[in-house]
């Protein structure tokens, strides 16, 4: 059973950073976006996994590529601004990128859903 979640990938003065937001907590960075494909396809298996483990649910992929830019135009808080000032940057991101990751659900995840529905 596969996944697919909307991801916003943000590039910064010095790396990338990408982020799930039906995925909460499902952060990661990298030097460049070809990197970052790949580690928040895995940070999202990892994340999927750890939380089957816990018993917890697998968040729902209900955010689309549309959603997810309303999203990320959201006004930035002032603090946050602040801090990006504060280190001689005035904006957080130079580009950002908002693509759909497919990821492939645990197979303990797969097995307890099969279970479930029974």
């Amino acid at each position: 059973m596969k996944l697919t979640y909307a991801v916003i990938f943000e590039q910064t003065s010095n790396s990338w950073c990408g982020s799930a937001p039906d995925v909460p907590g499902c952060i990661s960075s990298g030097k460049t976006l070809d990197e970052m494909r790949a580690m928040m396809r895995e940070a999202l298996e990892f994340h999927i996994e750890d939380l089957v483990e816990q018993g917890l649910p697998v968040p729902e992929a209900t955010m689309s590529v549309e959603d997810a830019l309303r999203h990320q135009a959201e006004p930035i808080p002032e603090e946050v601004m602040a801090s990006y000032l504060q280190f001689g940057e005035d904006s957080p991101s130079l580009s950002i990128v908002i693509e759909r990751i497919e990821v492939d659900m645990p197979a303990t995840a797969t097995a307890s859903a099969a279970a479930t529905q029974a």
